[in-house]
């Protein structure tokens, strides 16, 4: 589990050759992912990072934003 503060945020990064879900617990936030653009997220949203995508999840509200990532190989 992330636990984001006001204003924070994991950093830009990828899974490499993984895919990605996001479960938002608590709070709202924005996920950004190369591609796709900045989206609104919050409690009880799923996002989907597919492999190789470079994102990044950000906090610029004023609780905490909780959340769950699931990686996972991607099968042929």
């Amino acid at each position: 589990m992330v636990v984001l503060q006001k204003g924070e945020n994991v950093g830009s990064h990828s899974t490499g050759p993984y895919e990605e879900v996001l479960v938002i617990l608590e709070g709202s936030g924005e996920v950004e992912a190369d591609g796709f653009g900045r989206k609104e997220v919050e409690k009880g949203c799923i996002a989907y990072i597919p492999p190789e995508t470079r994102h990044n999840v950000f906090n610029p509200g004023e609780q905490e934003l909780r959340y769950i990532f699931i990686v996972a190989k991607v099968l042929p």
